[in-house]
Parts: C-alpha cells; structure tokens; sequence
C-alpha cells in the first residue's frame, strides 16, 4: 500500500473508459494500492435498468426510467443479474437520458467528496463527477481486444454467444456512449491514456499505478 501525496486534497482518482477496457479492474486495484473506497459508477445505471427489467418498466420511457433511478437504495455487487448482457445492453440506453444522470449526480459526487479521497471508475468520471481528480486516467483496448474479453468472460460463465454479437453489441455501446447528448464518453484533457489492447491485466495495474503516482509526485 502507498501514502497519497503529501498535498492536503483528498486523493481522488477517476477511471474512464468504454465497456471491456479494463478499467473496473484497475481501479479496484488501485483503490487497494492507495487504500481508498471504491465505486463502480455503472452499477448505479445497471441497477436503474434491472429495476425495470424485474418490474416490468419500459426502459424507452425517461420517465420511468427517472422513477427507477429514484427507487434505487442498496446495491448488491454480488447480484449475477447486475451483470448479465441484458441489463448491460438497458443500462445503455437508460445512461443516456440526462434526468437518470441528473438522478445520480449527487450520489456519485458525494461519494467522491469523502474525507480521505475515493476511486471512481465509469464513463464521465474525470469530465462531468470528479473534474478535480488529482489523478485521472482514461483507460481503452480495441474493439476486438475488448470484444474477446467479453466473449471469454460469458463463456465463462456459462452464456452461449457469439463473437460478432458481442462486437456488435461493444461498438453500438461505443457509439450511444460518445454519442449521447448528456455527458458523453470523452478523455479529460489532464487524463492519462492507459490502453491495455496489449496488456496483461498484470502489466496493466502496473502501468495504472506508474501513472497516478507520477501524477501525485507532480502535484507534491
């Protein structure tokens, strides 16, 4: 485990980055490396669209997608649903509508504003939740890497799929992400580029860990 930067700002560190990139894996590495708590932004939106896929709501409608979004108090990580290409593909869509992410705004901020610091990992993390991360990284593979990475993961896990539905489903998810009206995918322009297309996951927490202490050594 290392100390944070001498400086007195809480140590935040924001990972962006699409679907499949790894970057739920390093920054949960990360918040071990540097002992900070942890949030997987997008378990907020799965768990807004597994709402509505359990009870029967449309995630076409905003508004009932806001209601969901409204409704949600515990999250069960553990929870296999939360997880399914199903969910996957509604959380999606139901992150584009800007009431559902004005819904979880505070949530995330507040997370982020916690005594000591916190790592958050999603797609608007640096940009739009924590644009005063002292460490952001924006971490990204290829199509295909992160297509294969899925394809494996669901395989594993017992899930028939083929390789060209899963690609296609990455790169829909890459477009309605860069896309979409309210705060789009982007890399802050402070971020780190990490692209693990050619990493081991070993390297590539390697390689996370490198840039964000770098980061805090320069603002020491």
């Amino acid at each position: 485990m290392s100390s944070p930067s001498q400086s007195s700002a809480p140590l935040v560190i924001a990972v962006d980055g699409p679907a499949a990139s790894g970057k739920g894996t390093i920054a949960k590495a990360l918040a071990r490396h540097f002992d900070l708590p942890h949030m997987d932004t997008g378990l907020l939106y799965r768990s807004v669209a597994l709402s509505l896929w359990r009870f029967g709501g449309d995630a076409g409608n905003p508004f009932e997608a806001v209601r969901a979004a409204g409704e949600i108090d515990k999250i069960d990580p553990d929870d296999e649903e939360l997880r399914s290409e199903t969910v996957g593909e509604l959380a999606s869509r139901v992150s584009a509508y800007p009431a559902v992410r004005k819904a979880l705004f505070e949530r995330q901020r507040a997370f982020a504003a916690q005594d000591g610091g916190a790592v958050l990992d999603g797609r608007d993390i640096g940009t739009v939740i924590a644009p005063e991360a002292r460490a952001k990284l924006f971490v990204t593979a290829s199509p295909d890497v992160r297509a294969m990475r899925r394809f494996k993961e669901l395989g594993a896990r017992g899930v028939e799929v083929h390789y060209e539905e899963v690609l296609a489903d990455i790169v829909a998810r890459d477009a309605r992400d860069a896309d979409r009206a309210a705060a789009p995918l982007l890399k802050a322009e402070d971020a780190d580029l990490l692209d693990t297309s050619d990493l081991s996951i070993e390297r590539a927490v390697q390689r996370a860990i490198a840039l964000v202490e770098a980061r805090l050594q320069a603002s020491a």
